[in-house]
């Protein structure tokens, strides 16, 4: 028994320890990596590498290798929330485990069509990992939510899976989908290709604000403070006293609910685009013609 005490114990920590050291690696990476600058500085994710390709080279960006680490994170939580799950008493951990699967079957449930009960994994990975990808720029890292790149992914993703499921009844059907009226078949391919667009954009958009708008605050309030304070004598001229307080009221809207906020937003598109696509009518017609 004490045996298997230390070896349950062992993997707790190895599952910690993914959570906490992927992190860490990134800290560290962007102090060694990251150039000096003075005043304000809104620069893009850096560049570590180029790989040479044949048609384009394929740059290796911090949101890359950020949005990697996250996503081990996350692998790591889920491993440590589940560890010992069905062997024995439930610990504290199975409970918060439990509580979150059953609000992601809800969540699905009352906003997709029957046929989509199985999608509560798809639509909590894209929570945590846009949740957690906003939630790291409170470490100091630049998060891949910044990049339309990386939401650009996920919004192709996306809009695979809803191309898949409006033509699931056949590309006959697909294609009719547009034409209802026919008179607003352009639009309605417009619409279908901007769709993808609009998710990343959206997204995007509103986590890079408010990242940029933070960093021109801070700035401003430390150049008004030492304006104001600057006949304080000595090293207290320079103590930037009007940053204290105000920037960490900003992150906490900009960095925790904004990106919390963009997260949920963005999986309820999610569901919503894809539940509205699926011809379900039609779909359980042809289920029952083959039985």
């Amino acid at each position: 028994m004490k045996s298997e005490s230390r070896r349950f114990r062992a993997v707790d920590i190895l599952y910690i320890l993914m959570m906490i050291l992927p992190l860490v690696f990134c800290i560290v990476l962007k102090v060694l990596t990251k150039p000096l600058s003075e005043g304000i500085d809104i620069s893009g994710a850096l560049v570590y590498f180029t790989i040479k390709m044949p048609i384009q080279d394929l740059p290796v960006t911090e949101s890359q290798v950020n949005s990697l680490m996250v996503m081990i994170s996350i692998l790591g939580l889920c491993l440590y929330l589940t560890h010992g799950m069905g062997k024995g008493q439930l610990k504290t951990r199975h409970h918060i485990a439990e509580f979150l699967v059953g609000k992601a079957d809800g969540l699905v449930k009352s906003n997709m069509d029957e046929h989509f009960r199985n999608f509560g994994p798809f639509i909590t990975a894209i929570l945590a990992l846009s949740a957690f990808s906003s939630l790291i720029s409170l470490l100091g890292l630049y998060p891949p939510t910044s990049d339309v790149n990386i939401v650009g992914g996920w919004a192709i993703v996306v809009f695979v899976l809803i191309t898949y499921y409006k033509a699931i009844c056949g590309p006959v059907q697909y294609i009719k989908s547009f034409c209802d009226p026919v008179l607003l078949a352009p639009l309605n391919i417009i619409s279908e290709v901007a769709t993808p667009i609009s998710m990343a954009f959206r997204h995007y958009g509103n986590v890079l604000s408010g990242a940029v708008i933070s960093v021109l605050v801070a700035t401003g309030l430390q150049g008004l403070s030492k304006m104001i304070f600057s006949f304080l004598p000595g090293f207290l001229g320079n103590i930037p006293f009007l940053q204290i307080g105000l920037p960490a009221i900003l992150s906490i809207y900009f960095d925790v609910f904004s990106g919390l906020l963009q997260a949920y937003i963005f999986a309820m598109l999610t569901m919503l685009y894809i539940s509205g696509g699926f011809p379900a009518e039609l779909f359980n017609k042809k289920k029952i013609k083959k039985i």
